[in-house]
């Protein structure tokens, strides 16, 4: 199927190692690399106790959010859309590794876990009312590509059928636990990226991507940055 072209703005990216703009222009180049550790933004921003608890890949969705909204203010009006492969692993891990132990699960933990904690707490923390959507794409064969150019097409599915006029698109995925040894794909580095797409080319919005073109998420953002 053939669809019909969208408008990106700039992309927000962070990642452990890859925090600046220029940073990530070297990271396209190849001569920067993402840190798999699991440092994460101090999100100054942010109270201090609202973020006390919040992990790598929630710090980091709202992180990129943040910079977004800082460029383009107008776009604290817009739907979100969070697209995640692993969500929040590390939590999930604790968590069932709890329930084997110990046959109980914390409710406070486990609030923090669920697959929408990240943007969730990002429409808290940057007091956004538009609402927001989760998508976590399948990955059949560990074939981040394919689930990813899916996962694409439900991003920009309310913008093709005209819903919206405009989105704003967040991928995130943290660290994952060394636990998992040789079960971590090789594509796991940490890292997150918001961007705000649209139907129409504007100010903001005047890079076209091509949906039947899209693959993986790094080659997508290399493409886009």
């Amino acid at each position: 199927m053939n669809f019909p072209q969208i408008y990106s703005s700039e992309f927000f990216c962070w990642a452990p190692g890859v925090t600046t703009h220029d940073e990530w222009i070297e990271w396209k180049n190849g001569t920067r690399s993402i840190k798999c550790e699991k440092s994460s933004p101090k999100l100054e921003f942010a109270d201090p106790l609202f973020k006390r608890r919040l992990s790598q890949i929630t710090r980091m969705t709202i992180q990129v959010i943040h910079d977004l909204l800082e460029k383009i203010p107008e776009a604290s009006e817009c739907k979100q859309v969070f697209v995640s492969f692993r969500g929040e692993i590390e939590r999930e891990f604790s968590i069932n590794e709890n329930l084997i132990k110990d046959s109980e699960i914390m409710p406070a933990g486990f609030s923090l876990s669920v697959f929408n904690t990240p943007i969730a707490a990002a429409t808290i923390c940057l007091k956004l009312k538009a609402g927001y959507s989760v998508i976590y794409p399948s990955c059949s064969n560990n074939n981040q590509a394919n689930a990813f150019a899916h996962a694409m097409k439900g991003v920009a599915s309310p913008l093709l059928c005209g819903d919206e006029e405009s989105v704003i698109f967040v991928y995130a995925d943290e660290f994952v636990p060394e636990v998992y040894g040789e079960l971590r794909s090789e594509n796991s580095e940490p890292m997150a990226f918001a961007c705000l797409l649209s139907r129409k080319k504007s100010v903001h919005c005047a890079k076209s991507i091509d949906i039947d073109k899209i693959e993986d998420v790094k080659k997508f953002i290399r493409e886009s940055i």
